[in-house]
């Protein structure tokens, strides 16, 4: 083989070492959770804003978004598809986002999850998460109902399932975003007319541009935190 043939190898392999090196020092962050998050991985959701902040604050050799949410999905589906679906594609940081399908349901379907199974999954999501040197954020579910007069159907049940993940990240010392309290506050400050939805959401629960652009914010806020 001539010399020119080796260096052109040589380079070549070079290269390929490089661009693999480029592509592994990325940060890979998967957002984990429900219909909200399958959502928010379509162009206006709440990932693809995640998408254009990195972009904008010129960051993209620094993160890699993913994307994994089902609709329907309760924290025990997030627990059963965790080997699958999150630890398969090796993510530096997770960010769970689940909830509302828990309370929701429990009237909707007869299917949602008591609130003692519902600790017992999530403590089981984010201890193996953990054993594999996986940075977890945790969020609270924000709304079932956008009144803001505190008279929606489900919020009683659905402050409970919130205390339960806020306590359970003060515990943990895990990064904690509080959407229910972020959407409260907008709500008590914007809704004025008490609206079901239309505020921040589209239905409800499922979020509009700006139920998008809300927690797009506080998600970046809380990933760029972490070192």
């Amino acid at each position: 083989m001539s010399s020119k043939i080796i260096l052109l190898v040589l380079f070549v392999v070079s290269m390929f070492i490089m661009a693999f090196n480029y592509e592994s020092k990325k940060k890979k962050v998967l957002f984990f959770g429900d219909s909200i998050t399958e959502m928010g991985a379509q162009p206006g959701g709440y990932i693809s804003m995640i998408d254009s902040f990195i972009k904008s604050e010129r960051l993209s050799e620094k993160y890699q978004t993913i994307g994994s949410g089902i609709g329907g999905n309760k924290i025990y589906d997030l627990y059963f598809r965790l080997d699958d679906d999150v630890l398969a594609k090796s993510p530096d940081i997770v960010v769970i986002y689940i909830g509302i399908n828990d309370v929701w349901h429990k009237k909707l379907a007869q299917t949602g999850t008591d609130y003692d199974k519902f600790g017992k999954f999530y403590e089981g999501i984010v201890k193996k998460l953990k054993a594999n040197n996986i940075k977890v954020i945790i969020s609270t579910p924000a709304v079932i109902g956008e009144k803001a007069d505190g008279t929606n159907e489900m919020d009683a049940d659905l402050n409970l399932y919130c205390l339960w993940i806020r306590t359970f990240a003060e515990k943990n010392n895990l990064p904690f975003v509080n959407l229910r309290h972020v959407f409260y506050e907008y709500e008590n400050a914007n809704n004025t007319e008490n609206k079901e939805s239309g505020i921040l959401t589209v239905d409800k629960v499922h979020l509009n541009t700006k139920g998008n652009e809300l927690v797009a914010k506080e998600f970046w806020k809380a990933i760029k935190a972490i070192k």
